[in-house]
């Protein structure tokens, strides 16, 4: 019997396999590429452009520079990369994640091992630092839920915590959604800001 088919072509020329990813298919264009045209919210935000994975791990990676400023290269690119996984398995909402079970973490963890792997970063993050990442993404997702997903401000501070101490010309620039080729140059830009210090 013939197995289903389970590696991802990508724009590289690389085959990705979702079973078994290597590090050696791990191409950051490709992560840049699929990032930046994967809509957060299942695409269920207002304006022109989706506000996209690119754009949102950019600005959970500026989110955690102010919580940590102490941070570095390290722990920068790690949550650059925290949704990495989602270049070739698009951005499950929650919910959905829920039902889908195990199965799917176990998929969304071979890959971000691989991608770590590929960029010399720790195959698995400290808890401590996932906590922090963690903290960023959940401010970053209560912008998001509010000035996008057409929450109120009391659904948002119950689902994702409180918004975090940012001024208004950070929120502007970090959470109105931008073109795809200036996400996926952009998130390319602070990867390799991040990867070459």
């Amino acid at each position: 019997m013939t197995l289903p088919r389970a590696w991802q072509r990508m724009l590289s020329g690389r085959r990705l396999d979702l079973l078994d990813p290597s590090p050696l298919d791990v191409e950051i264009e490709d992560i840049a590429h699929g990032l930046a045209r994967v809509a957060r919210w299942n695409g269920q935000t207002s304006g022109i452009h989706g506000y996209s994975v690119a754009q949102h791990s950019l600005a959970v990676e500026a989110i955690l520079r102010r919580i940590e400023p102490g941070y570095g290269r390290i722990e920068l690119l790690t949550a650059l990369l925290h949704d990495a996984p989602e270049y070739v398995i698009g951005d499950m909402i929650s919910p959905f994640k829920s039902v889908l079970g195990p199965g799917y973490k176990s998929v969304d963890e071979r890959l971000t091992i691989a991608v770590h792997r590929r960029f010399s970063l720790p195959a698995t993050t400290s808890a401590a630092l996932k906590k922090k990442i963690k903290q960023a993404d959940m401010i970053s997702a209560y912008h998001e839920a509010v000035r996008l997903a057409g929450f109120t401000v009391d659904e948002a501070g119950k689902l994702f915590g409180q918004p975090g101490n940012l001024d208004e010309a950070f929120v502007e620039r970090w959470f109105e959604p931008w073109p795809t080729q200036m996400a996926q140059q952009l998130f390319l830009d602070r990867f390799n800001k991040l990867f070459e210090a």
